[in-house]
């Protein structure tokens, strides 16, 4: 916690300095609540304060309602109070005519920095997570049976509205067969890693229709045996494994790993779906799943000019109803089909045993991201419906384009139909986040960066405890980001005190581009004290550490290998074919003639080292 603490200092001078306050004694504060209370001051108590922060912003005045556990003087916060007023009256607390942006900003980097440090959860925690993920599907069954018929109907009608060429698209695809599926790295929760996925032979007899087993589990039939084949009847399914992972110290994040099965047919339904959705042009531009910026700038828009709000939504995944997704696709059944046989239906949670699902999926199903967004937006448009009183026409729904997006449960909306979409979003269930969500005075968020009155008041966040000895490699790593995201967002002192620790673990820190293999630091002049030299091809090269793994022996021979190549060949070729944004993963992992290499390591490194070389400025 020690270097946490410098690293806090260093920043608060620095900025403190260039608005011509005094940091001292929030030096003092930190340094004196953080040996009383821990980490937790850091990681949880100061976040909030971020947050109240953020509220203050959007309801235009602060006051004892916020900031609970600190002192005030006059109509501020004793601590940061530097800062604050700046951005509020030092008397009454209400909002600067022309509050400094810079102040939020310094604010909220000095608050909100440790709020998703990779650290666990204290059991209690983690516990209260697993009995909340219970309680959720209470309430989604209950909800269950509140919906009435019409608005169900509405739902139905709207999602038609929105995607009936998708989905007739991906349905007729589903009935013609030959989707294609693709094991991913990750764990399942059968316990099958890397290229033992390709050795399964346990398969649920509910996918055999859509996706029949002698053409996912072999290269082709002629290798299919019906007794090689354990098929596996709804009752023996195995379940989805309810784990925690780090978010916040506050609370971890609940995801579910799918059997290796499901995942593998899920994968199958993804890519056409994504496909269908890139084709079709309102859709294009009201859901995101590759890239974030269309939210960022939106919400840049929204702080600029009030005219957008941003909504964000908390358990956004385990909100999502298995019988809203049926509704979703009510008129393309072999597409609501295929979503239902690859959807598991029952959860192991700790503590509480094997449970059944009403939600469709949680996070860790390959379709919950795409399946939750369809939803989201039909709700959206459910919602502005309902406040224009009238019924919307496909003219009507492509008017909002560049207003309405949705990237996962990242929402834009415009800000007049905020109250109503926010309502009709609670009546299907969903929670919306008001400490994250925005839509009165200039502050809004999206997808990761902040924005107030058209300024950028993002900060750099530390993920990881600082390292100690090189041996640390992921801490090295995250501190030498951590480092240069610093240097990009002009904390030139801190950077520089960064420098001197960093040193002190590594020996060889050399100055590097961006694009550079090499573990160094970004400047805005070369050092001459660093060894380069140049390559054959007359590129510079540096001397310098480079993160190296090795992937883990997983070899597979025979038909098993067979069937691997098959499908990285065809993958390969899909991706030379699409050039899409959703083949970016394929183009670089699935090569058009791949080699053997990955027959015998495969699956997520075990561990990461750093190894001292030569290599490209």
């Amino acid at each position: 916690m020690k270097s946490l603490l410098l690293l806090w200092n260093q920043l608060a001078c620095e900025m403190a300095s260039r608005v011509s306050a005094s940091a001292t004694m929030d030096c003092k504060t930190v340094h004196a609540r953080s040996h009383a209370e821990g980490l937790s001051f850091l990681t949880i108590t100061l976040p909030t304060f971020g947050k109240d922060l953020e509220r203050g912003l959007d309801l235009g005045y602060v006051d004892t309602n916020l900031f609970h556990g600190f002192s005030w003087a006059g109509g501020l916060p004793k601590f940061l109070s530097g800062f604050l007023c700046l951005v509020f009256d030092r008397n009454s607390g209400v909002l600067l005519d022309n509050p400094d942006a810079y102040a939020i900003r310094c604010v909220r980097q000095l608050t909100l920095m440790f709020a998703k440090i990779d650290l666990p959860c204290s059991d209690a925690r983690t516990a209260d997570a697993f009995r909340g993920y219970v309680q959720c599907e209470k309430e989604m069954k209950e909800l269950d049976t509140q919906w009435t018929e019409a608005q169900l109907s509405q739902f139905e009608e709207m999602s038609s509205l929105l995607f009936r060429e998708a989905f007739t698209a991906v349905d007729r695809q589903v009935y013609e067969g030959g989707l294609l599926p693709k094991h991913g790295p990750g764990s399942t929760a059968d316990g099958l890693r890397g290229n033992a996925k390709y050795r399964q032979r346990t398969w649920p007899s509910r996918l055999e229709k859509y996706f029949p087993s002698g053409e996912y589990l072999f290269p082709s039939w002629r290798y299919f045996h019906e007794d090689a084949v354990h098929f596996l009847e709804p009752g023996d399914e195995v379940p989805v494994k309810v784990i925690s992972v780090p978010k916040t110290q506050k609370t971890p994040r609940i995801i579910a790993m799918e059997p290796t099965a499901m995942q593998y047919a899920q994968q199958a339904v993804l890519r056409p779906m994504l496909e269908a959705f890139s084709g079709v042009y309102h859709l294009k531009h009201f859901l995101g799943f590759k890239d974030q910026t269309p939210n960022q700038r939106m919400a840049l828009e929204g702080s600029s000019n009030g005219d957008l709000a941003t909504l964000d939504l908390s358990e956004a995944s385990d909100r999502v109803s298995n019988q809203l997704v049926r509704s979703l696709t009510f008129r393309w059944p072999h597409l609501r089909e295929a979503l239902d046989s690859t959807r598991s239906r029952k959860a192991d949670v700790p503590g509480f045993g094997v449970l059944r699902l009403a939600k469709y999926a949680s996070m860790g199903s390959a379709l919950c991201f795409p399946v939750e967004a369809a939803v989201f937006l039909t709700v959206i448009f459910l919602g502005i419906q309902q406040q224009l009183r009238t019924s919307l026409s496909r003219q009507m729904i492509k008017s909002f384009v560049g207003r309405v997006r949705v990237y996962g449960d990242d929402i834009v909306v415009p800000a007049e139909y905020a109250l109503t979409v926010k309502s009709m979003l609670e009546t299907f269930g969903f929670r919306v986040n008001g400490s994250k969500s925005f839509w009165n005075g200039k502050f809004r968020e999206s997808c990761g960066k902040e924005y107030y009155d058209g300024s950028d008041v993002s900060i750099v966040r530390v993920r990881r405890l600082f390292p100690t000895s090189r041996q640390d490699a992921q801490a090295v790593i995250s501190l030498v980001s951590l480092r240069n995201q610093l240097f990009q967002a002009d904390y030139f002192d801190t950077v520089e005190w960064l420098d001197s620790y960093i040193k002190g673990i590594i020996k060889w820190f050399p100055i590097v581009s961006e694009s550079s293999p090499v573990l160094g630091r970004l400047a805005l002049f070369d050092d001459k004290s660093d060894k380069v030299r140049s390559s054959p091809a007359q590129y510079p090269l540096v001397k310098g550490y480079c993160v190296d793994y090795k992937i883990p022996h997983n070899s597979i021979e025979g038909s098993d290998a067979l069937l691997k190549v098959f499908q990285r060949m065809e993958l390969g070729r899909e991706a030379e074919n699409h050039r899409m944004d959703i083949y970016a993963e394929e183009r670089k992992y699935y090569p058009p003639l791949p080699g053997v290499d990955h027959l015998e390591r495969s699956g997520r490194p075990q561990s990461v080292y750093l190894k001292l070389r030569w290599s490209r400025k």
